[in-house]
């Protein structure tokens, strides 16, 4: 019979044995267990892993997942809070939401705990609030936050389009002691919906602590998208504000305007007339109070909207510049012609006197 017996220290009690009968086996067979003989075989373990549960490594990796999630407030659970969350939970978050408009289920059906109101979601104490409301209610949103009720060293992050109105009413009325990071996704859930691989991510510390764990928490939020692919870009929110305003509100501009003009697919539709379509369906889909939160709230925009109008304006010009010489030639054709030759004719000056007698010159005959 073959004795396999366990490995104990040598100051415990004597290690038990296990005897297993030899070949052949046959139902008959039993197992006995009994303190081990003389001249028994010792088989003793000697790797750990062999003591491991068959599921280790995967308790190693959600250990290592819940030391970098995050517990995450969304403050504004509609349409771009919604596709923010959905990334959030899939990549392991607590997520946490408070709405005007009650999303109870929606919430749920994303692995979303939705509060009805601001006090309960704050008692939960998010390490990270993020902003999702409108750039117009945001300033009335932050007024009745009850921040006391937060830990001192919460962070908060919001992802208006426009950066220097939100840093400045994020200065003024959240507490010193709570971190400011100015985000700036510049996709949405048409640009975004399939992926996230690629588009810019613009952020701003402006208020961060020195502390380890609070340096720690940006980085880990940050890397939520970098981790989908984001392209990460650092730069503070005056230069956002003024990349923006020559490329987001102008997009927005004029999806709007071909979207007055009713612009519509054709049979025969270019790529350049697909992406004016598709121009318009994104622009679209984002609210005129969006829209006009861009030219509102952004100090660079109403410079560019000039310039478009100049713009439209001088090509306008040109087109009837040009029309008008073709209808001239048209109506007179080659009378114009030698016109170089001519007698020039004598002209008033501008305040109507006539001319002086050195001013007036003969004509040629």
């Amino acid at each position: 019979m073959l004795t396999l017996i366990s490995a104990k220290p040598q100051n415990l009690s004597p290690p038990l044995s296990f005897h297993f009968p030899l070949f052949p086996f046959s139902p008959t067979s039993s197992l006995s267990f009994h303190p081990p003989l003389k001249n028994t075989l010792r088989l003793r373990i000697r790797s750990i892993d062999a003591a491991q549960p068959y599921d280790y490594e995967s308790h190693l990796r959600t250990q290592h997942l819940k030391s970098q999630s995050l517990k995450i407030a969304i403050l504004g659970f509609g349409n771009f809070g919604q596709f923010l969350a959905k990334t959030f939970s899939r990549q392991g978050h607590t997520l946490l939401a408070y709405s005007r408009t009650k999303y109870t289920d929606t919430a749920k059906s994303l692995g979303v705990t939705f509060y009805n109101n601001p006090d309960d979601l704050f008692e939960s104490h998010p390490e990270v609030v993020i902003l999702c409301t409108s750039i117009l209610s945001t300033e009335k949103v932050l007024q009745s936050l009850p921040f006391q009720r937060l830990k001192r060293s919460t962070l908060f992050v919001d992802v208006l389009s426009v950066k220097e109105f939100a840093k400045t009413i994020l200065l003024k009325y959240l507490p010193v002691e709570f971190d400011i990071l100015c985000t700036h996704p510049m996709f949405g859930p048409e640009s975004g919906k399939n992926s996230w691989d690629g588009l810019p991510f613009v952020y701003d510390k402006v208020r961060i602590g020195n502390e380890e764990d609070r340096i720690s928490r940006v980085e880990r939020f940050l890397d939520v998208f970098a981790k989908e692919g984001c392209r990460m870009v650092e730069m503070t929110c005056a230069e956002h504000d003024r990349h923006a305003a020559g490329s987001q509100f102008v997009t927005h501009t004029m999806g709007r305007v071909l979207e007055r003009f009713g612009l519509e697919s054709s049979p025969i539709n270019t790529k350049g007339y697909d992406t004016l379509l598709d121009l318009v369906e994104v622009t679209a889909g984002d609210s005129f109070e969006l829209y006009y939160g861009l030219f509102m709230y952004n100090k660079n925009a109403m410079e560019q909207l000039e310039r478009l109008d100049m713009a439209f304006e001088a090509i306008k010009k040109e087109l009837f510049g040009k029309l008008h010489h073709v209808y001239r030639k048209q109506l007179f054709g080659n009378a114009d012609e030698g016109a170089e030759d001519r007698p020039k004719v004598q002209k008033l000056l501008h305040n109507g006197a006539p001319p002086s007698a050195d001013a007036v010159k003969p004509e040629t005959s």
